[in-house]
């Protein structure tokens, strides 16, 4: 549909009532929010759920539906009264379809035309985009990122993925695989992650974190030293980003070696990202903000050294600012996009 720039605009400055979906491997949240007339979103009530894949996905479906009907009800919201629904969900996925497409944390959730299911049943307007996509668009509207016109978010958590705001729009590419930065290899060898050995993802996640904690632990429990993170071999599967932090903070040489190899790998990838796409801020999820004193000065240090001075000079590297409510807002952000294009 297309608006003249008038009426367009006299949308934008109205206030709206939205529903965000943010449907993840293990659990599932429906989110009723409402952008008042600066832009910004107040969330009004929220329902979370196990996503019990096990039971199939007509199952989770049948219970979001079940939960958005519990909170129309309860806030005495109708769905003539939502402007739109925002799906946030792992890809891959097809968000011109409107097709969920076999992501490896839902298992059976093979061609789920989900768009669809939800317009069929409660007559409003809904988009799906992938949750990296969804938190880009949550971190630039509401987050860390507001008020730019060119923003790089990066998850920084389980995996490394990310979501591309150019020129005030969300780039999602010629099949929704823009930002797959997980899978640049950044290393000949490595731990592995993306299904790639030293890729971005397996220097620089959770699980790569861990795997580089894992290698340094063998190595100094070999040789006879003491390892705060991990004080038997026996312990290795158990090392997490979490715990190797915590040793770190708390002093431990091992730990702290840890972290600034991811951080290294991490400047790296950093700089090639600010001499490709030039943006104004890059927006680090979940362990930078946790862990950013363990990380910041060796990242740093190897973008001075690595990226084109005039690209590095325009662009600050923030955590994200929406915490643990991410999620919420990403579902709801997709709803707000929606309205706004």
């Amino acid at each position: 549909m297309q608006f003249s720039c008038g009426i367009k605009q006299l949308l934008l400055n109205m206030e709206h009532t939205i529903a965000g979906i943010d449907i993840g491997g293990t659990k599932c949240a429906v989110i009723i929010g409402r952008i008042d007339e600066t832009g910004m979103i107040q969330i009004i009530r929220k329902i979370s759920f196990p996503t019990e894949t096990p039971k199939g996905f007509e199952h989770t479906i049948s219970r979001i539906f079940s939960a958005t009907d519990q909170l129309l009800q309860d806030t005495g919201i109708t769905p003539d009264d939502l402007s739109a629904i925002g799906i946030s969900c792992g890809g891959p996925l097809d968000s011109k379809k409107g097709i969920i497409m076999s992501p490896p944390n839902l298992p059976g959730w093979d061609n789920v035309g989900i768009v669809g299911l939800f317009e069929k049943k409660y007559g409003v307007r809904t988009a799906l985009q992938n949750d990296a996509n969804a938190c880009a668009l949550a971190e630039w509207k509401f987050g860390a990122g507001r008020g730019y016109e060119n923003v790089i978010f990066l998850t920084f958590g389980t995996g490394m993925g990310s979501g591309l705001i150019l020129n005030s729009r969300l780039y999602a590419g010629t099949n929704d695989m823009a930002g797959e930065v997980g899978h640049i290899r950044l290393d000949k060898n490595g731990p592995v992650g993306y299904g790639k050995a030293g890729s971005f993802e397996g220097f620089c996640s959770g699980g790569g974190i861990a795997q580089l904690a894992q290698t340094k632990a063998l190595e100094k429990l070999q040789m006879g030293e003491k390892v705060a993170f991990c004080e038997h071999i026996e312990q290795l599967t158990g090392i997490t980003a979490k715990s190797v932090a915590e040793a770190a903070f708390a002093g431990d040489a091992s730990a702290i070696e840890v972290y600034r190899i991811c951080a290294s790998y991490l400047g790296s990838a950093l700089a090639i990202l600010i001499d490709i796409l030039n943006p104004e801020v890059i927006v680090l999820g979940s362990i930078y903000g946790r862990a950013k004193e363990l990380i910041e000065t060796e990242m740093q240090k190897v973008i001075q050294q690595e990226c084109v001075s005039h690209s590095h000079r325009v662009c600050q590297i923030v955590p994200a600012g929406l915490g643990e409510s991410i999620g919420d807002y990403a579902a709801l952000s997709v709803a707000s996009y929606l309205i706004e294009n």
